[in-house]
C-alpha cells in the first residue's frame, strides 16, 4: 500500500509530521482529517528499497492474462443483465490468483460504498493501468460498459501478442551468449588449472596467449567474488542513471538509434501508439486525455515528448499529424493516414488500420533480426571457444618441435 509523508497541525496548534498508509491520497487525508489535523503537506513516498512485503506483492501481482479474463467475463455477465456489484462477487469467487480475488473483493465493496466503477479501479493502480480506467469511465458515461471491457479484452491481447514478439527476438541470442558465457567459466575455472600444471612440467615459456588464458583463470579462481559484484554493480550503476531525468532521456534517445534494435523499438512505439490511441477515442474518451494516456505509457520519454507537443498543438487549434511529423519519429506513411483520418473524421478507423499493419511489420522484424543475429552470437562463441582451445594447445605444438630437434 503507497505511504505518504505529512506535516499537519494538532489542535494545540503544534506542528506534526510523519507517514501514513493509504489506497490513495484522498483516502490519506481523510484519516488524517479524522485526527482532527490541519494538513500542511502530504507527498506520496517513492517506493525504493527491499523489502519481503514488496517482494511477496510483486509475486502474487496481476497479469495481462488475469485482465483479459476478468474483462471477457464481466462484459458478458453485465450483457446478460447481471448487476456488476453481484458479477464482481461471482468473480471474485472464480478468480485463480489470489492477490487478484483481494482486489475485486474491494472494489466490490467500494462500489457498494458508492464509488463509480473507475473510481473503484483507479485505488489499485498496479492492476488496473491508466488506459483501462479512462476507457471503464468512458463506458460508465457512455453506457455501454460491456462493449467497452470487450474492447478492453482485444486490446490488452493485442498488445500482449506484440510484447511477445519483441521478447522472442532477444530470448535466443541471451540464451547463446548465457550458454557461451557459462562454457567459458568452466574452461578458465576447472579445464585451464590441469593444463597449467601440464605445462608447468616443460619448464619453458609459455606463448602470450596462453599466458593470458591462465592469468585470467588465476585471477577468476582467486578472485572469484568479483564477478558477480561487478555484474551486480553495473546493473545497479545503469538502473540508477536510467532513473534520473537525464540519464533516461540518453538512454532513450540512443535506443531509437541503436543500429538494429532501433528500427524495431520504433515499430514496436509506433503500433502501441496506434492501438492505443484507436481504442481510446473509439470507446469515447476525449483525444486529449486519449494522448495524455498514450504518454505516459509509451515506456520512452523521447517517444512521449513527442506525443505531449502534439495534444499541446491540439489545444493550440492545430493537428496531430504535424508535430508528429516533425518530430522524425514517425514515419511518413503513419503521419499521412493520421492526416487522412482527421480530415474525414475516421481519426480512430485509421489508427487501428496502422496498428494492425505495424503488428505485421513488427512481426517481420523480429524474424529478420532472429535471422541475422543467430550466426552472429554463434560466430562469437565460436571465437571466444575457440582462442581458449588454441591456446591452450599452443605449449604442445612448442613441445614437439623441441623433441624433434632434441631427437
Amino acid at each position: 500500500m503507497p505511504a505518504f509523508a505529512y506535516k499537519g497541525k494538532a489542535p494545540d496548534g503544534n506542528v506534526v509530521q510523519g507517514i501514513i498508509e493509504a489506497a490513495e491520497q484522498r483516502a490519506a487525508i481523510d484519516r488524517l482529517r479524522q485526527q482532527k489535523l490541519v494538513i500542511l503537506e502530504i507527498n506520496q513516498q517513492a517506493e525504493g528499497g527491499f523489502s519481503l512485503k514488496k517482494l511477496l506483492a510483486r509475486k502474487g501481482k496481476v497479469t495481462s492474462k488475469d485482465l483479459v479474463l476478468f474483462s471477457r467475463q464481466l462484459s458478458t455477465l453485465i450483457s446478460a443483465g447481471v448487476p456488476i456489484v453481484q458479477g464482481l462477487a461471482i468473480l471474485a469467487e472464480q478468480a485463480s490468483n489470489p492477490a487478484f480475488r483481494k482486489i475485486i473483493e474491494q472494489i466490490r465493496m467500494d462500489i457498494e460504498g458508492g464509488l463509480s466503477i473507475s473510481d473503484a479501479l483507479k485505488k489499485h493502480p498496479r492492476a488496473f493501468p491508466t488506459i483501462y480506467t479512462s476507457m471503464i469511465h468512458a463506458g460508465e458515461v457512455g453506457g455501454i460498459l460491456d462493449t467497452i471491457l470487450e474492447r478492453l479484452s482485444s486490446y490488452l491481447e493485442s498488445s500482449e501478442a506484440l510484447k511477445a514478439k519483441v521478447k522472442s527476438a532477444m530470448m535466443y541470442p541471451a540464451i547463446v551468449m548465457s550458454i557461451c558465457a557459462l562454457v567459458t567459466l568452466f574452461l578458465l575455472t576447472f579445464v585451464i588449472p590441469t593444463f597449467k600444471n601440464i605445462f608447468a612440467s616443460f619448464g619453458a615459456e609459455l606463448p602470450i596467449p596462453t599466458q593470458i588464458i591462465i592469468d585470467i583463470s588465476d585471477f577468476l579462481r582467486q578472485y572469484w567474488y568479483i564477478v558477480p559484484l561487478t555484474a551486480v554493480g553495473v546493473w545497479f550503476g545503469i538502473k540508477k542513471f536510467h532513473d534520473s531525468p537525464y540519464g533516461r532521456k540518453m538512454i532513450d534517445r540512443n535506443m531509437l538509434k541503436m543500429p538494429i534494435f532501433g528500427i524495431l523499438i520504433k515499430k514496436f512505439a509506433v503500433a502501441k501508439f496506434s492501438r492505443t490511441l484507436g481504442t481510446l477515442i473509439k470507446s469515447g474518451v476525449p483525444i486529449m486525455q486519449g494522448l495524455d494516456t498514450v504518454a505516459a505509457t509509451s515506456g520512452n520519454v523521447i517517444i512521449e515528448a513527442a506525443i505531449i507537443d502534439a495534444r499541446d498543438s491540439i489545444r493550440e487549434g492545430g493537428r496531430l499529424a504535424d508535430p508528429l511529423r516533425k518530430s522524425n519519429l514517425f514515419p511518413p506513411m503513419v503521419t499521412q493516414m493520421i492526416k487522412v483520418g482527421e480530415e474525414t473524421g475516421a481519426l480512430d478507423t485509421m489508427l487501428t488500420k496502422i496498428a494492425d499493419f505495424y503488428d505485421q511489420e513488427v512481426d517481420a522484424a523480429v524474424k529478420g533480426l532472429t535471422s541475422m543475429i543467430e550466426p552472429v552470437v554463434i560466430v562469437i562463441m565460436g571465437l571466444v571457444i575457440g582462442f581458449i582451445v588454441i591456446a591452450m594447445f599452443l605449449p604442445m605444438f612448442g613441445l614437439g618441435e623441441l623433441a624433434s630437434k632434441e631427437g
